[in-house]
């Protein structure tokens, strides 16, 4: 795949999935499993966001999953792995894994705070905005859970 589409037409595939992930968000929906294996691609390159098998319908933007439960660890941010709490925002961190599923096959530790390096054929455009989405969310300080910057799906279409 990374030989065979140029950067425009990558770049388009994540704004698709980008527009796909707003509207989910505007219906008070969290997906909880964006992952570029989760989305459908036809004959012109147009992506569609699938598998809604862990989807939820929220009042408050926010679900709390039961401990134990089963979730996709290698896209899931800080909140998920240390409190089990999913939002919008979670599904921004996840969108941020698509970009380098598409230009590189490398993915980073959340848990570490290690995040991914710069693909080579990600703009450092693309790269600040791949970098804004791994912002954390939830983060304990003084023994209180604060709330960080990490962006909301229409952020990016502007």
């Amino acid at each position: 795949m990374e030989n065979s589409l140029k950067t425009p037409w990558l770049l388009s595939m994540c704004q698709d999935v980008c527009e796909g992930m707003e509207y989910l968000e505007a219906q008070s929906f969290i997906h909880r499993d964006l992952a570029a294996r989760n989305c459908l691609v036809n004959d012109l390159n147009v992506v569609k966001v699938s598998d809604f098998g862990m989807t939820r319908y929220v009042l408050d933007n926010q679900y709390t999953s039961s401990y134990g439960a089963k979730f996709p660890v290698k896209w899931s941010p800080p909140e998920v792995l240390h409190y089990n709490k999913y939002s919008s925002k979670s599904d921004v961190w996840s969108f941020g894994e698509e970009p380098p599923s598409l230009f590189t096959e490398r993915m980073h530790t959340s848990l570490g705070g290690v995040r991914l390096y710069r693909p080579q054929r990600a703009s450092q455009p693309l790269f600040s905005i791949m970098y804004r989405c791994w912002h954390e969310v939830l983060a304990e300080h003084a023994g209180a859970i604060r709330r960080a910057r990490r962006p909301s799906f229409i952020v990016f279409r502007q």
